[in-house]
């Protein structure tokens, strides 16, 4: 069977948390509930720095703002992870060439991470802190049995991925003005920021 299916929605995740997919699919090779999971993901010491990285982003991105700030920091790590788990996937089966399947990963991760990083922005509009919350759980809980349900059932979970990706894309363009009111308040901050560093405006009023 072709690996795409899988490629494809191991990019959609890696997007969202490429920590959660690398442990996951660690933990599936390594506990033997699936043989197409490379070696290389099952090793102790890439589970355990998973681990780690999974349980900071677990935390950075629950609280407002400091989840964009994480976001932005991940604009690279994320395609990139997925880029390298989709190319580890192909050269593990043998049914797609590795340099295609990096290419499929990697865009489908940059995509689903731009959709993440713009709704938490919009969501980042709103003064409480509980949507945070909810979204990263949800996000989460969605990547665990996407994954979960693509060992088993590849070809379903990548439709539900594809599914999932267009509508977070439609999402995101819905939500474009609240994104836009986020990033002005952000630059602003930042404006004041520099302003109380530099001793307030200059000319004094």
């Amino acid at each position: 069977m072709s690996v795409i299916p899988l490629v494809f929605t191991s990019g959609w995740a890696s997007g969202i948390n490429a920590y959660a997919v690398v442990l996951l699919l660690g933990l599936f090779g390594a506990t033997g509930v699936s043989d197409d999971v490379p070696a290389a993901l099952q090793r102790t010491d890439v589970l355990i720095v998973a681990a780690v990285l999974f349980l900071c982003e677990a935390i950075a991105d629950k609280v407002p703002y400091v989840d964009s700030v994480w976001d932005t920091a991940h604009t690279v790590v994320r395609p990139v992870a997925g880029a390298v788990v989709a190319a580890l996937l192909a050269g593990e089966s043998g049914s797609l060439p590795e340099l295609a399947a990096g290419a499929i990963g990697g865009s489908t991760a940059l995509v689903s991470h731009l959709v993440k990083a713009g709704t938490r922005m919009a969501v980042n509009t709103s003064p409480e802190p509980f949507s945070n919350i909810g979204m990263s759980v949800v996000e989460d809980l969605g990547v665990a049995g996407i994954i979960t349900f693509a060992i088993f059932n590849p070809v379903a979970a990548a439709v539900i991925a594809g599914v999932l990706l267009v509508l977070g894309i439609v999402v995101v363009l819905f939500l474009a003005s609240r994104i836009r009111r986020f990033l002005r308040r952000r630059a602003q901050r930042r404006e004041e920021k520099r302003l109380a560093g530099a001793g307030g405006p200059w000319p004094p009023g």
